[in-house]
């Protein structure tokens, strides 16, 4: 998610789940071949799994965006062809490229060329173009025709060499929609992801959209082949926890509980504010820690105003813990030294 899942935001979720693949925010092949590489690319090893999530539409600036990706050590590049905001359509790229498979493909080999880590793609299950009068109509109706398309593009960008598919189960707007009404008013349909699973065995196909609870993404997972969170997994992470008690109870004595998971960011935060970041860029990504626990409110509150504060440190993370009924204060941990990672 674009300004969401930075380094420290994928930092603090991985202590819900060692196996969970975590992915970037969407980045540009342009920006990364152009820009500050290690500020947009730059990891901590515990990341790992992680993917690179790439924005483009040239072959050529995205093969050697991936190339270098894959040199920073990311285990996955994705070529986003789901994101619907009208900033990144400007730019000819996200769900707008569903229009053009025979040129995704190409994108897709370019990458495949480059890279030996997989290549996968991120997509709806269709587009609506959102300056038509009858749109409600349009994203109301899934047809044969509808299919079709999905078909096609998949099959094409299969026999470019992708083998994994991310699928968002709602259709996509291009212009007249937000982002927030993109994610919420076209229909969830499951059940044509399903069908695509069914029509291509032989793939990876991994449904997103609309999950919220662990019971439904372990029965997601009867079906298809992986299931992605968003927005959930931000605002309550704790749903990877549970998700992987379900999935992996050998897991289960070495899993963190949230006393360990402030111990963690209070020594990573102690390191990364040693490299120059703010205590603020951390804390913003664990407002959701103590989602529907007492307190809650008071812990946010104490992350949010307390870290822009000049001279906040890394203990103010064990202070907003205790008002959340954590236990009390102590001094921090002498942190490693910026190592500019």
């Amino acid at each position: 998610m674009m300004e969401w899942t930075d380094r420290h935001c994928r930092y603090f979720l991985r202590g819900f789940s060692p196996r969970v693949l975590l992915y970037t925010e969407m980045i540009t092949a342009a920006a990364i071949l152009r820009g500050d590489r290690e500020r947009l690319l730059g990891f901590d090893p515990e990341e790992h799994p992680v993917a690179l999530q790439l924005g483009g539409n040239d072959p050529d600036e995205l093969a050697a965006a991936a190339r270098i990706g894959a040199e920073y050590g990311y285990d996955e590049i994705n070529l986003n062809c789901g994101c619907p905001s009208d900033r990144v359509a400007d730019g000819s790229f996200g769900a707008c490229l569903m229009a053009q498979p025979q040129r995704v493909a190409e994108c897709v080999a370019a990458m495949r060329a480059a890279v030996d880590v997989p290549v996968t793609v991120k997509l709806r299950i269709g587009i609506v173009d959102g300056r038509q009068g009858n749109v409600r109509e349009a994203i109301a109706r899934f047809d044969e025709s509808d299919y079709a398309a999905l078909h096609e593009f998949v099959e094409t960008l299969h026999g470019a060499g992708c083998e994994v598919f991310i699928v968002h189960a709602r259709k996509a707007v291009l212009g007249g929609f937000s982002p927030k009404d993109n994610r919420e008013v076209p229909p969830l349909r499951y059940e044509v992801v399903r069908r695509l699973r069914a029509d291509f065995p032989q793939l990876t196909i991994v449904v997103n959209g609309g999950f919220r609870q662990a019971d439904a993404v372990i029965e997601a997972l009867e079906w298809c082949d992986g299931v992605m969170l968003g927005r959930e997994a931000y605002h309550r992470p704790m749903v990877l926890a549970e998700i992987a008690r379900v999935l992996y109870p050998e897991d289960v004595a070495s899993m963190l509980s949230r006393e360990e998971m402030i111990d963690r960011m209070v020594r990573y935060a102690a390191h990364r504010m040693a490299c120059g970041d703010r205590l603020a860029a951390i804390t913003r990504h664990m407002l959701g820690l103590c989602a529907g626990e007492p307190g809650a409110r008071e812990y946010r509150r104490i992350l949010s105003e307390g870290a822009r504060v000049a001279d906040a440190g890394p203990d103010l993370i064990r202070q907003a813990f205790a008002a959340c009924g954590g236990r009390a204060m102590r001094g921090v941990e002498s942190a490693p030294p910026c190592a500019g990672t």
